[in-house]
């Protein structure tokens, strides 16, 4: 792509199987790009290049989402291996989980981050979003709070287990049909939660 509002547009509505992003690009700089594609629920796997290459900046990188950071400048083989190396980590998704999912009178839309509710949006914030995403991923399991907080909250966030919970609450309100009673979301006391939907 020639600029990062291009490349944004593209891998949000496109799939790839993996995106090699510049960091210095026109428009946005791949960071911002990697950070907002993960805000849209985007997972498609990124390697970020960069002539910087400072701890500083491939730790930015990495946290903002991407999977792998090589610094400029890099033989044309060892981006091959690595490109290789990631696609031969990811495991094909079914279908259903890869572009959106439905449950009861709830559509969720992976690629596009959106939730309809009976046709109608309905207004999840990013790690709301990002929770129920894993929920649905892991339908099935019983997931412990300590899990959830890594994969969805990430390694570098420290938020308490309260959080979870909260934030389990809070989509109860939006997606159950009696949040006093959930029929999706489920508690298992001393355990974590699991989605049954």
């Amino acid at each position: 792509m020639r600029d990062g509002e291009t490349g944004l547009a593209r891998a949000s509505t496109e799939a790839f199987d993996l995106v090699v992003l510049d960091v210095m690009l026109p428009d946005r700089s791949g960071f911002e790009v990697c950070r907002e594609l993960r805000r849209r629920g985007v997972e498609t796997p990124v390697i970020m290049l960069s002539a910087r290459g400072q701890v500083e900046d491939r730790v930015v990188g990495l946290r903002l989402g991407a999977d792998d950071y090589l610094v400029k400048p890099f033989a044309m083989s060892e981006l091959l291996a690595r490109v290789e190396a990631r696609l031969r980590r990811e495991t094909p998704a079914a279908p259903t989980a890869a572009e959106g999912y439905r449950f009861g009178d709830i559509d969720v839309d992976f690629r596009k981050a959106e939730v309809l509710r009976s046709g109608q949006p309905v207004s999840l914030s990013a790690k709301e979003f990002q929770l129920l995403r894993y929920l649905v991923r892991q339908r099935g399991a019983t997931l412990s709070r300590n899990e959830l907080l890594n994969e969805v909250w990430g390694y570098d966030v420290m938020p308490s287990t309260r959080t979870v919970d909260v934030h389990v609450a809070w989509l109860r309100r939006k997606l159950e049909p009696t949040p006093g009673r959930p029929r999706y979301i489920l508690t298992r006391h001393g355990l974590g939660y699991k989605f049954v939907g």
